[in-house]
């Protein structure tokens, strides 16, 4: 099968080229790469014009819109049979996809969550308020949602591309992570968690969420959770 991996890049000069390196090395065998650059301006642009070879597309996002309208982009651009979520910086590992897409490969589940929580790796989260407020927010999911998860706002998730053809994917910025879970819940997949290797960045490397994106994310499972049963 083959895999999409999708990488949503904003101001990430100084990791693009050194992420597209590891997924190149990454041992999946069929794979497309496709990176939606949400309008930056610190010369991301610059490096990808340099690395395009190497991957399958470059979608230029005409104005900045946030993770989540980026992914859009990616998903509609997607062809293979499984997308895979990567962020843009080196806090996730590439050679973790093995590990991410095995129970997709074996008929086990329909969605792969990679958690922090378990696994190899260095700093878990930077801040006091990061480990504070996915716990709370995983809670809030796991109460609402109707799930047993122990990583909600992980940014690492693999998934069927078919299940795409039945969400409207609203959540223009971070909230789209916990939009996105929510949404596979409420269809009834087979969600999995797997540990991954995971080295948290600080704002000074070039972290972009912030502790606004924390109560957007609690707002998105309140809001997916209770009273907005649409998908």
């Amino acid at each position: 099968m083959k895999v999409s991996i999708v990488i949503a890049c904003f101001n990430e000069g100084q990791t693009i080229e050194q992420v597209v390196q590891a997924v190149r090395r990454s041992p999946i065998k069929q794979m497309e790469i496709i990176i939606v650059d949400d309008c930056s301006d610190d010369g991301t642009s610059t490096i990808l014009e340099r690395v395009s070879s190497s991957v399958d597309r470059v979608i230029y996002q005409p104005r900045n819109r946030g993770k989540g309208a980026a992914l859009r982009a990616g998903f509609a651009a997607a062809t293979g049979s499984i997308v895979v979520i990567q962020d843009a910086d080196l806090e996730y590992a590439p050679s973790d996809y093995p590990r991410l897409l095995a129970p997709i490969f074996s008929e086990k589940a329909d969605v792969v969550l990679g958690t922090r929580l378990a696994g190899e790796g260095g700093r878990k989260f930077t801040y006091f308020w990061q480990r504070g407020g996915n716990r709370f927010a995983t809670l809030l999911s796991n109460a609402f949602i109707g799930l047993n998860l122990t990583d909600i706002q992980t940014g690492y998730k693999a998934f069927r591309t078919p299940l795409l053809r039945g969400l409207t994917i609203r959540e223009n910025r971070f909230g789209v992570d916990a939009e996105l879970i929510a949404k596979f819940a409420r269809l009834g997949c087979r969600i999995k968690e797997v540990g991954i290797t995971y080295n948290a960045r600080t704002y000074a490397e070039g972290k972009k969420v912030r502790w606004k994106d924390g109560l957007r994310a609690i707002y998105v499972i309140l809001k997916y959770g209770l009273f907005d049963r649409t998908l």
